[in-house]
């Protein structure tokens, strides 16, 4: 069983993060705060998220300058970011967000049902991206068992295992391009970035996958 996802919530204002809790707590998934982008950056150390709630104007370390420090780390460079702004200052204002490696960029107030499907994409995301890993991870001692086992009778005990995985991947992938095309066809800038964004990671899960094959080279 893959554990629940992690969400990091990040706002200055105690209501604002009750909000945001009320809104995302249909997800059934695991909801952490943090008040200011210090403390955001200390969670991060520690934990593994599949999607930030990033406020924009908070004291001392603001959204973007928090964001610029998630993408420097390595841990966390590829975490989806999600901006959330009182502030609409027009389209300069937006593209410093995506500047700054954002997906998206909400402004307030916005619509709960549509802050919780996009959420909900990135930790669809998340989920299925762990399963694969420790899928692929059992594969890897299959492969090792079948090494050491050459010369003996039998077929591979990892291939069966390695198909299965690749037709997992497929069916993620084909609802990935029904969301991307979806996504793709808005003119919402913030989409066309989430759709980038799963696009990289899923194109990262498959060559991940066809270097586990039979002959394929140790990276």
């Amino acid at each position: 069983m893959v554990q629940k996802a992690k969400i990091l919530l990040v706002d200055d204002r105690p209501e604002n993060l009750l909000a945001l809790e009320a809104i995302l707590s249909a997800l059934d998934q695991t909801l952490v705060r943090a008040v200011s982008g210090e403390e955001a950056l200390k969670a991060l150390l520690t934990d593994d998220f599949a999607v930030i709630l990033l406020d924009v104007q908070m004291p001392g370390m603001d959204g973007f300058e928090t964001a610029a420090h998630i993408k420097r780390r390595e841990r966390t460079r590829d975490i989806p970011i999600i901006f959330l702004t009182a502030i609409n200052h027009g389209p300069h204002h937006t593209f410093r967000g995506y500047a700054a490696g954002a997906v998206d960029y909400i402004s307030k107030p916005f619509d709960p049902w549509v802050l919780r499907a996009k959420v909900s994409v990135f930790v669809d995301l998340y989920v299925k991206n762990c399963q694969l890993k420790e899928q692929a991870a059992l594969l890897r001692l299959q492969l090792e068992d079948d090494r050491q086992g050459e010369g003996r009778p039998g077929t591979s005990t990892a291939e069966p295992l390695l198909t299965e995985l690749s037709a997992r991947l497929a069916s993620v992938e084909e609802q990935a391009e029904a969301l991307t095309k979806q996504l793709g066809d808005s003119p919402d800038i913030g989409a066309a970035a989430t759709a980038a964004h799963l696009e990289r990671k899923l194109a990262g899960l498959r060559a991940a996958l066809e270097a586990l094959r039979p002959g394929a080279e140790s990276v």
